[in-house]
């Protein structure tokens, strides 16, 4: 047989598998886990397994962040608690310290899954990397200014008029730069009259190095600074001026020839998230357990835990091609501008980097129903998605306690979580 005929058959084979996992967890769902996910396990077929051994894929790499909460979380649950293993898939994770070198590993095909914030993840796409987004992690993650304990700032505002400008230390050609400067045009800040950017390093950040008026990291270094050793205090949030997100993303080569081994990673990618939610205690201790973490406070991770992967409802994952591609243009749209890209990425272009069929079918397959916008999104909410300043939402500043899940339409048909059934 040759070559293009035996991945047209596996292609065949794998798609007709997906079509069947659909029917089969329809007809054979015997019960739940404690955590939320119907029984039983459904398997990728043989022949899936065969191409990823034949493409060199096999164990299947993922890699993600390990800074990075919400997003750890998820990928150290899936490992440790084996949910692809369950799926009939041999996979390895590997956690990088910083959102390049997971990229370095998904362009060479190291890694056919990874994780990425919105700037690693439109690199890969101005690169040309065959990527697509199926699931959202770690939604609004917070970005702050924060300033010395004993600094006489307050607001942004107050840094109009600086003389000489006032230096504000930041990751450069990161999502807190892209952050900062829209909120500085917004405000009325003119960077490089009122204040000027200096390139540095979370960890020098983490500091508040003399000679710096302010720093913008993002979580957990946030939490660190303002809540754990309490040296600084935030006077601005990203809320108001990006909904920042973090993809969980596959090579399109999976998607074109083993949709149902896709499909098993979104149906893990959920059931960690369930895990999570039922067990976050756990998963902090997980976390605290990985090389990449050990330096961070179990309580801290607690925390983050708490607020970047149980404050939600699990539908924030849904991958909203329109909302997301549209938000995400503004960041393409930036970099172009200041020529750090090589493509102008168009709203359209963007959403066309998600992909949500295999987040409807998990949806399915636990009797959810697929959200019609985010759920960080509340009823009337009278914002426009690219136009800042975004009115008041949800998010880990103002929201207090987690989103009631399940709700009055969220369901469509009965579903079990920690020994309680749920009716639609």
């Amino acid at each position: 047989m040759t070559t293009l005929r035996l991945r047209t058959t596996l292609c065949a084979a794998a798609m007709a598998a997906t079509v069947m996992l659909a029917s089969a967890a329809s007809r054979a769902q015997t019960g739940f886990t404690d955590w939320g996910w119907p029984q039983p396990y459904q398997k990728v077929s043989d022949t899936s397994v065969a191409w990823l051994k034949d493409k060199g894929w096999w164990p299947l790499g993922v890699a993600w962040q390990g800074p990075f909460s919400g997003q750890n979380a998820v990928n150290v649950v899936m490992d440790k608690q084996g949910l692809l293993t369950k799926r009939g898939i041999e996979s390895g994770f590997k956690g990088f310290g910083a959102g390049p070198d997971v990229n370095e590993a998904i362009a060479s095909g190291r890694a056919q899954v990874g994780n990425g914030g919105n700037f690693p993840f439109t690199s890969l796409l101005d690169r040309g990397v065959p990527v697509k987004a199926i699931a959202i992690v770690a939604p609004n993650l917070e970005h702050s200014v924060l300033v010395p304990k004993d600094s006489k700032l307050t607001k942004l505002a107050d840094l109009k008029g600086s003389n000489p400008p006032a230096t504000i230390g930041i990751v450069t050609g990161s999502s807190a730069e892209f952050y900062f400067t829209q909120a500085a045009e917004i405000t009325g800040l003119t960077i490089g009259k009122d204040v000027i950017l200096k390139n540095m390093p979370i960890a020098e950040q983490l500091l508040l190095p003399g000679g710096v008026a302010a720093v913008v990291p993002w979580e957990p270094s946030v939490s660190i600074v303002a809540a754990e050793r309490k040296s600084g205090r935030v006077i601005d949030r990203i809320f108001p001026y990006n909904f920042y997100q973090g993809s969980f993303y596959v090579r399109q080569e999976l998607i074109d020839n083993v949709p149902d081994v896709v499909q098993a990673i979104s149906d893990a990618f959920m059931e960690a998230t369930l895990w999570i939610r039922l067990n976050p205690e756990k998963t902090a201790d997980l976390l605290a357990a990985e090389p990449l973490l050990r330096s961070y406070n179990k309580d801290l991770l607690l925390d983050q835990v708490r607020l970047y992967n149980n404050l939600y409802k699990p539908t924030a994952a849904y991958p909203f091609a329109g909302f997301w591609g549209t938000e995400n243009a503004r960041i393409a749209r930036w970099l172009k501008e200041r020529g750090r890209m090589q493509k102008s990425l168009s709203a359209a272009d963007y959403a066309a980097a998600f992909e949500t069929r295999f987040m409807d079918h998990t949806l399915a397959v636990l009797g959810w129903t697929v959200p019609t916008q985010p759920p960080f999104l509340p009823r009337g909410w009278e914002g426009k998605v690219g136009n800042p300043p975004y009115p008041a939402y949800p998010n880990a500043d103002s929201l207090k306690t987690p989103q009631p899940w399940p709700e009055k339409g969220d369901l469509m048909k009965a579903w079990s979580f920690g020994g309680k059934t749920y009716q639609p």
